[in-house]
């Protein structure tokens, strides 16, 4: 096959795979107009139409879902095979792309990446952000980051962080106007500070455990953020309560900044874990790396 037919395929499946030509250019580094104009070549020489385009989206047709389904394994068996030749090197290389929710991101895999990766400077790492369940197979990641319970079950999950706790917390300033919830149930006249989930595009409802009597307690207040450094700003600012992570909280609360309300109803719950698909043949860097972050406490 012609090297230009190779390329071809490739820039034709990160269309299909982004379902945009906009995220799909920046991806492979080219323009626009030249990812459109590779497929469309492609898509003349073979006499078919691959994509269908329209003004706001681009989805595969029925061949182009064919060729995605089976030339695009082929071409992920030969990166992975790539990848392992790293092996063959003094030290492990290559990138290793990771999704994480924030708070994970920020209290377990920097602190243990700043200590690893020193060590391995043929190692690159891309941790990107989000609080949605990504499936990491369809979005090309080497792992992602869930708690334990939200792991599925065909993954292999690699336990890198120790037990959780929820808090209930407000800051003092809060708590001079309003008397301090004794129950769950009581949240619901209080101001709080809520988080939205991009999952399902709702407000994340609050969830409490006291002797096996598990509650979800749905919030209202002023404020709504998809980020835990927003919702600590407002909690220490006197706008309401706040359910974030003890951790976060922990050096607020030793210093009188915050007061912890509830916390009969937050029992620790499995902490962090990294998965990924046990289908996938590991490269020696990704391996390394698991042994760097899996948790020995």
């Amino acid at each position: 096959m012609p090297r230009g037919n190779v390329n071809d395929l490739l820039a034709f499946l990160a269309v299909a795979r982004e379902r945009s030509f906009t995220r799909a250019a920046a991806k492979l580094g080219v323009s626009q107009s030249a990812l459109s104009h590779t497929v469309r070549g492609l898509e003349e020489r073979l006499g078919l139409r691959l994509l269908t385009r329209t003004t706001r989206s681009v989805s595969p047709t029925e061949a182009g879902e064919r060729l995605l389904q089976t030339v695009g394994p082929r071409f992920e068996e030969i990166e992975t095979e790539l990848a392992s030749l790293s092996e063959l090197r003094d030290k492990p290389a290559g990138t290793i792309r990771i999704t994480a929710g924030e708070h994970a991101a920020d209290t377990v895999l920097w602190p243990a990446l700043a200590k690893f990766l020193p060590d391995y400077p043929d190692i690159k790492v891309e941790i990107i952000v989000d609080y949605g369940l990504t499936d990491i197979v369809a979005e090309r990641y080497d792992a992602g980051v869930r708690l334990g319970e939200q792991v599925a079950k065909d993954m292999i999950a690699v336990r890198i962080g120790p037990d959780m706790r929820m808090a209930v917390v407000g800051a003092p300033a809060y708590f001079a106007r309003r008397k301090p919830p004794k129950t769950p149930q009581d949240l619901t006249v209080h101001d709080c500070i809520n988080l939205r989930l991009p999952t399902y595009g709702g407000l994340y409802a609050w969830e409490f455990d006291k002797n096996g009597r598990e509650i979800k307690v749905r919030v209202e207040g002023q404020f709504v953020f998809n980020t835990s450094a927003l919702r600590l700003s407002a909690t220490l600012a006197g706008f309401g309560l706040a359910y974030l992570p003890e951790d976060q909280v922990r050096a607020h609360i030793a210093e009188g900044r915050l007061v912890r309300v509830l916390a009969d109803w937050c029992p620790p719950f499995s902490g962090c874990h990294l998965y990924y698909p046990s289908r996938r043949q590991q490269s020696p860097a990704f391996t390394v790396l698991v042994e760097a972050l899996r948790y020995r406490g």
